[in-house]
């Protein structure tokens, strides 16, 4: 004989599988690159010696269900969700990284050289009132870790 489950564990389980659905369609959708281009720069080949790259990566689940707005100034821009990146590659200098979330901005620098690779985190800060962006160089092996973990966007 099966036994059926009381109305209260229906009612947690219920709960809890509608917490789940909520969680998940509330995660920001954002144009991607396609599997080729996310393959390609997860080898991290090194740029030409007369040009430098930069990932520029959002990592967690802080503010997921908002996506970034990522501009590199006089470039490209991107939107970020959780768990993706963009990888760029130009001429040496200073790349000045922007970054937007409602009506909050906030920028960052990095140098890039010829040859080199950089990677910059966008990460989401908890403000008094509403949410704030935050640009910061991160090391190689944080930043490939990352980026291993993540998903190409498109880049406009």
């Amino acid at each position: 004989m099966v036994e059926l489950p009381s109305p209260a564990k229906l009612t947690r389980g219920a709960g809890l599988s509608l917490l789940l659905l909520v969680a998940l369609g509330a995660c920001a959708t954002v144009p991607m690159g396609s599997p080729q281009e996310d393959q390609e720069a997860k080898r991290f080949d090194q740029p030409a010696p007369d040009k430098g790259a930069v990932y520029v990566y959002r990592s967690g689940w802080m503010g997921s269900a908002r996506a970034i707005d990522v501009a590199i100034v006089g470039g490209a821009t991107a939107e970020l969700a959780t768990n993706t990146y963009l990888r760029l590659e130009g001429p040496p200098g200073t790349i000045e990284i922007d970054c937007k979330i409602g009506d909050k901005t906030n920028a960052g620098q990095v140098q890039i050289t010829d040859g080199q690779i950089r990677y910059v985190e966008v990460s989401i800060k908890v403000g008094l009132w509403m949410p704030a962006c935050e640009v910061a160089e991160v090391s190689p092996d944080q930043g490939r870790a990352a980026v291993l973990a993540s998903r190409r966007v498109a880049v406009q």
